[in-house]
């Protein structure tokens, strides 16, 4: 029988990704896997095998992570595919409506600190509408910024463009338009039926 390990940390704050939704930030991060080590000396948790984070809206997938912690408090969080997968996160954006931001790669690296989110590798971020994509990025490499609302893609892994290496692509789909307004029968011209 698979060992689980659950781990409840109070003070981990993950993905402010894609205008994050508020509210995640003040829920408890729990935390299943396989196998987990805690190292308070380094301030290092390391999980292995089935990796979930849940956080409000927010989850994150893997086959295994580290999490470190400096002196403030910040944490910085990697997690890395098992062969052959990718490492997701899936988390609701604020904003009216049914709004979402998916993203995978084989190494995916968040710092709380800035906000930051690194997808290394097969790296695809995703907006949706409930379920319809609305903005799809792939590449090489892509960081997202969640303060700013702004994303960067690149060619290679390192995370910088290089010459010959590959292109990165962006599909941004048509604003849905409000149907126009049924007009209404035109009423008759005075004096006739």
């Amino acid at each position: 029988m698979k060992n689980i390990l659950l781990l409840t940390l109070f003070s981990l704050a993950v993905m402010g990704t894609a205008h994050a939704e508020k509210a995640d930030s003040e829920k408890e991060a729990v935390i299943t896997a396989q196998r987990g080590q805690v190292d308070d000396v380094k301030q290092t948790r390391t999980l292995t095998g089935d990796v979930v984070l849940v956080k409000g809206t927010l989850t994150m997938k893997a086959g295994r992570a580290l999490i470190t912690e400096d002196p403030q408090g910040y944490q910085f969080i990697t997690f890395w595919a098992d062969p052959g997968k990718l490492a997701t996160f899936r988390q609701k954006r604020d904003g009216a409506g049914d709004l979402w931001v998916e993203g995978e790669a084989e190494r995916v690296e968040y710092d709380n600190k800035t906000e930051v989110v690194k997808l290394f590798s097969k790296a695809k971020l995703t907006r949706l509408e409930g379920t319809k994509p609305t903005d799809v990025a792939n590449g090489a490499f892509i960081s997202y910024d969640s303060r700013k609302e702004v994303f960067t893609m690149e060619n290679s892994d390192s995370g910088t463009s290089t010459p010959g290496a590959g292109s990165v692509r962006m599909v941004i789909q048509p604003k849905t338009k409000a149907p126009a307004a049924e007009k209404a029968p035109a009423a008759p011209a005075p004096g006739k039926k």
